[in-house]
């Protein structure tokens, strides 16, 4: 029986042991959890805020982006519709035959005067005219086909015809040349 009691005696130390270290941990297990969940959240906040930080960022980049292109670009609806404006000018122009400029001169430069007054407005505002030679490479970047035709002397892809000239604003296209292309075979 002496045994038994000390073993009972040892049992009732372990089990002191145990319960002391089960306040403990009752006391600090709480805290620490508190503390690792107010990190947590923290660390959760910081990312929000970082995301939403990069995110109006963007925004006011996006703006500015959009306000430049607004400032570059607004306006080529209005300057695609003068472009047939200046195509009758300049038709008018070359219809007029020297009598006819002889006989209205201050018309014919009338019509002049508006007309580089015209162009003046046009690269003032970004636009430049796109006016293909015959005889140059068709691009199809610049240039649109209005037709082919086998020319002799010319090579397949050389321009044989300026139907109308095209238009650039600033670096977009606005319009392309129209031309006339040969399709003649090389040999």
């Amino acid at each position: 029986m002496a045994d038994r009691k000390e073993d009972d005696f040892l049992d009732d130390i372990e089990q002191a042991e145990l319960d002391e270290l089960s306040e403990e941990l009752s006391e600090i297990l709480p805290e620490e959890i508190d503390l690792d969940e107010l990190r947590a959240e923290r660390d959760a906040l910081k990312d929000k805020f970082m995301r939403a930080l990069a995110d109006a960022e963007n925004a006011r980049k996006r703006g500015d982006k959009m306000r430049r292109e607004a400032e570059q670009y607004g306006g080529s609806k209005l300057a695609r519709d003068m472009l047939p404006v200046y195509d009758n000018m300049k038709r008018a122009l070359e219809a007029a035959t020297e009598e006819q400029r002889a006989g209205a001169k201050a018309l014919i430069e009338g019509i002049e005067l508006t007309m580089r007054e015209l162009v003046n407005v046009f690269s003032k505002h970004g636009m430049t005219v796109i006016a293909p030679e015959v005889g140059e490479r068709f691009d199809p970047n610049i240039h649109e086909a209005m037709f082919e035709a086998p020319l002799p002397g010319t090579n397949a892809g050389d321009i044989i015809q300026v139907s109308a000239e095209g238009f650039m604003l600033h670096d977009r296209l606005l319009r392309p040349a129209q031309v006339g292309v040969s399709s003649m075979p090389k040999s």
